[in-house]
Formats: C-alpha cells, sequence, structure tokens
C-alpha cells in the first residue's frame, strides 16, 4: 500500500513564492510511477489539475498557472515539486499530491493548505 504525504503549504503574501514537496512511499517495496501531479480544491469549488510531470519528464501544467508554476520531481526519491511564484489570492487552496503508477494505481496525499494574503 502506497502512501503520499505533501509539504510545504503556508500563509503566504500575493506575489510571493512557495515550494510544495509530495513524496510517494510504497512501504519499502519497488513503486514504478507513472506520472505524479499537483492538484488544488479551493473553498467552494471543484479540485482541478494544477500542473503533471510524466515518466519521460514531460510536463503539464493549467492555463491559469503557466509562467508562474513550475512542476519538477527527483526520479530516485519518488518526490515531486511545485515551485510556485508571483501567487495569487486565488491561488488560495488546499494542494493535493497525486501519483499513478504504471499498473493504473491512483495514490492521493491528504493535501496542504496555501492561503494567499492581498
Amino acid at each position: 500500500q502506497g502512501r503520499v504525504e505533501e509539504s510545504g503549504g503556508g500563509l503566504v503574501q500575493s506575489g510571493g513564492p512557495l515550494r510544495l514537496s509530495g513524496s510517494c512511499d510504497a512501504s519499502g517495496k519497488a513503486l514504478s510511477i507513472n506520472t505524479m501531479a499537483w492538484y488544488r480544491q479551493a473553498p467552494g469549488k471543484q479540485r482541478e489539475l494544477v500542473a503533471v510531470i510524466d515518466r519521460s519528464v514531460v510536463t503539464h501544467h493549467a492555463d491559469s498557472v503557466k509562467g508562474r508554476f513550475i512542476i519538477s520531481r527527483a526520479k530516485a526519491a519518488n518526490t515531486v515539486y511545485l515551485q510556485m511564484n508571483s501567487l495569487k489570492p486565488e491561488d488560495t487552496a488546499v494542494y493535493y499530491c497525486n501519483v499513478k503508477s504504471m499498473i493504473g494505481i491512483v495514490y492521493w496525499g491528504q493535501g496542504t493548505k496555501v492561503t494567499v494574503s492581498s
């Protein structure tokens, strides 16, 4: 059974940066990861995809964060990062790390809260 943990959330002023980390632990077993992604859910809204990176390090970022957020990963550590720059109040949300294995198993973290003050 895999487990995903996020860290790095917090309170930041508008225009500031924040870096999120998400790591996947498969209880010591080898885990072949296909994609790692960040989603977010703002109060009263549906969860939405922020950015995704696949095993070939091909990335996709949502239009709302392009040019401001960058997703990256450390393969050996099963860790994914989200560097968030020029944060806006509308980026306030709970951010979730999502991991999909090569055999289609999906893991979610508990989420880390990001609050951007104006």
